[in-house]
């Protein structure tokens, strides 16, 4: 069984380097090729090399201004360096000559701390409306329409929208929970007796940040990545790439293999983890991994990397579920597009994460989200112990670390800490029937 991420694959050593290379040299090589510039900058992308991304970028749409995908991308990768005002401006530049490019919409919407105007839900709405919009098209700016009505106070429309444009992406990606259930069980059945794993504290330089989506987690690296001794690497594929590599070496699906592994394979796993992320602690001795879906790992985690800290994020449930409603997340996540298959997998989430943290006491630690922002220098500074870090004052001022965040609360960690985030009192009733679900298996 696998995470819900789409890693990038390879042994200890990426194939991304290659590739890289190899992208860059075509478009040295045609420099006035933008299909050149738009393959290097997607790869840079999808390598988290964010900064080169950006140039990338900035040469294929000056050199193909009408290309809407490359502009979105740009977008969105400027988004996740912080350069918000930038990023606004080329959703708008795709927006203001194909009014239907819902990924533009759902860019602007994404920054979370943007707010549509009036004109907007408007223009959203008309086209939402046109019979021949594409069918993804119309689902992702659904996402948005009901994001920009929730901030105009208009929640009986908004439920109404995120329902539709959830409904609408079910039939696009499908999800069955019943598989999702055993499949876990087969994992919490693998580990019941914690293996042998490497010795000593393999791992100590990595503290992995693993959460339930938009449950706090990329807060909880902001703060970590403000500490001079860490750098935050965001999410990362490369532990699940290293799981997936030894399942295909072995002909056995993970986590058949896990009884039969012996504690110097486990060594020469989690060695292989580290080859691949080296690169995140060339400037800082210690470095952050962020895959939400890394808690699915736990236990492998702990066999591979004796000496990692896990960091596991929490949220109130219900918040988090309506949360997830409400994002189009850009890979994995298949389960978050139905109420029900999301209590579910929440409820799957708090049974696992209570046997991981059964079986290694002191090795997990919870960091509840509510808790952070009502005692942040208190939360802070166990945090850091737990990490096994000195306190540094820069923690507590998180916002103003620069570096790429990728993923939805790219915009929302630059701002100070908000003391009430809470969204779902406005609904009242029409959320009842997802606290019904979620109230008996959430609290483990």
């Amino acid at each position: 069984m696998m995470g819900q991420n789409h890693p990038h694959e390879g042994s200890s050593v990426p194939a991304s380097d290659e590739t890289g290379e190899r992208l860059r040299r075509e478009a040295a090589s045609a420099p006035g090729s933008a299909e050149a510039w738009f393959n290097l900058a997607r790869h840079l992308a999808a390598d988290a090399r964010i900064d080169e991304a950006v140039g990338a970028w900035q040469r294929c749409v000056a050199l193909a201004p009408g290309h809407r995908v490359a502009r979105v991308m740009f977008g969105d990768a400027l988004a996740q360096l912080g350069r918000i005002d930038e990023a606004v401006a080329q959703y708008r530049e795709v927006l203001r000559t194909r009014p239907d490019t819902g990924h533009a919409w759902w860019g602007l919407a994404n920054l979370k701390t943007f707010r549509f105007e009036a004109a907007d839900i408007a223009a959203m709405l008309a086209q939402r409306d046109r019979p021949d919009l594409p069918a993804h098209h119309r689902a992702v700016l659904g996402f948005a329409l009901g994001k920009a009505l929730e901030d105009a106070g208009r929640y009986p429309e908004a439920f109404e929208t995120f329902l539709d444009a959830n409904a609408r992406m079910r039939r696009m990606v499908p999800w069955s929970a019943p598989a999702f259930r055993l499949a876990m069980q087969r994992i919490r059945e693998a580990f019941a007796q914690a293996p042998q794993g490497a010795a000593g504290d393999l791992g100590r330089e990595v503290v992995f940040v693993v959460s339930l989506p938009r449950s706090g987690s990329t807060l909880v690296e902001q703060i970590l990545a403000a500490h001079p001794e860490v750098e935050g690497a965001s999410e990362l594929g490369d532990l699940e790439a290293v799981i997936r590599a030894e399942s295909m070496r072995r002909r056995m699906d993970f986590p058949d293999w896990v009884a039969g592994t012996t504690p110097a394979e486990w060594q020469r796993l989690g060695e292989a983890y580290l080859a691949r992320t080296a690169r995140w602690r060339t400037q800082r001795p210690r470095s952050t991994d962020k895959m939400p879906g890394n808690w699915v790992f736990a236990g492998a985690i702990r066999a591979m990397l004796p000496g990692a800290r896990i960091v596991d994020c929490r949220r109130d449930p219900v918040e988090t579920a309506w949360s997830c409603f409400k994002q189009v997340f850009a890979a994995g996540q298949p389960w978050s597009y139905d109420l029900a298959d999301i209590a579910d997998y929440i409820g799957v989430h708090a049974q696992t994460m209570a046997f991981w943290h059964e079986r290694h006491p002191g090795h997990l630690r919870r960091q509840v989200h509510e808790a952070l922002v009502a005692a942040p220098e208190e939360e802070i500074h166990a945090l850091l112990a737990f990490c096994g870090l000195p306190f540094d004052p820069a923690c507590l001022a998180f916002h103003e670390t620069r570096r790429a965040v990728r993923s939805a609360s790219a915009a929302q960690v630059r701002s100070p800490l908000q003391r009430n985030t809470a969204r779902t009192p406005a609904y009242g009733p029409l959320l009842s029937d997802l606290r019904r679900k979620l109230d008996p298996a959430t609290h483990a």
